[in-house]
């Protein structure tokens, strides 16, 4: 008998948006494995540690967000291999995942080396794409409008064909691409229809107008606009 894995969404770092089913498995887990940065803290180990216990193994997937495709890719290839180790000897693995497992989820990484030979419960979890609006006051949709995500790392004509054929947007991995984000938004007259959220349901949680905003975004953080404003006058 191998143990199982479980992929858990944490929620968007607010600790009281994990969902009961995520806690009583996370609980239960004898591995629990997260990503951290190279150094330092990690934003998914915080969200949960009132519920870890001495008795769980840590596996921290220590990684840097602007790392390469290659790098990223060795780093969650060395990751299955100790939570293969800890299957194979009937341990259940709990990997956290910021927001939703499935919804740009580092467990994909994990899940797509495991999945075949072991069994498999992805717990869903909220995401940063409906907790931004809720912080913001912002509802993205409403009637038949149509929705967008689109990564802010795509080049600028996918994301102007994105936004054209969409009545909202959330845009994410802002970074180092808020300027490019921002321009591009104002050539399409759409700037003043943007709200910045940063941080969601973090006690570091900042939401302004795209406007207001002249400073480098961190990676947690995101712009939703309408793209059809008049549709809601």
């Amino acid at each position: 008998m191998t143990g199982t894995l479980f992929g858990l969404g944490i929620g968007p770092g607010d600790p009281e948006l994990i969902t009961l089913k995520a806690l009583r498995l996370l609980r239960q887990a004898d591995v629990v494995v997260y990503p951290a940065p190279l150094e330092g803290a990690t934003r998914a180990r915080d969200t949960v540690a009132a519920h870890l216990t001495t008795d769980q193994e840590e596996i921290p997937v220590r990684l840097s967000m602007r790392a390469d495709e290659a790098t990223k890719q060795r780093a969650y290839a060395a990751a299955a291999e100790r939570i293969r180790d800890a299957l194979d000897a009937g341990r259940d693995v709990a990997v956290l995942c910021e927001g939703d497992p499935f919804l740009y989820g580092s467990f994909t990484y994990i899940f797509i080396r495991l999945a075949d030979g072991y069994p498999v419960e992805v717990v869903p979890g909220i995401s940063s794409i409906t907790a931004a609006p809720a912080v913001a006051l912002a509802p993205p949709v409403t009637r038949e409008d149509v929705f967008t995500v689109l990564p802010a790392t795509l080049p600028v004509d996918a994301l102007e064909a994105g936004l054209k054929q969409a009545d909202s947007a959330a845009i994410l991995k802002l970074g180092r691409h808020l300027t490019k984000m921002t321009k591009l938004l104002e050539r399409l007259g759409l700037a003043d229809h943007a709200i910045y959220v940063e941080n969601a349901t973090t006690p570091a949680q900042k939401v302004a107008q795209l406007s207001s905003v002249d400073e480098a975004a961190p990676y947690f953080s995101m712009i939703l606009v309408r793209c059809t404003p008049e549709r809601w006058r």
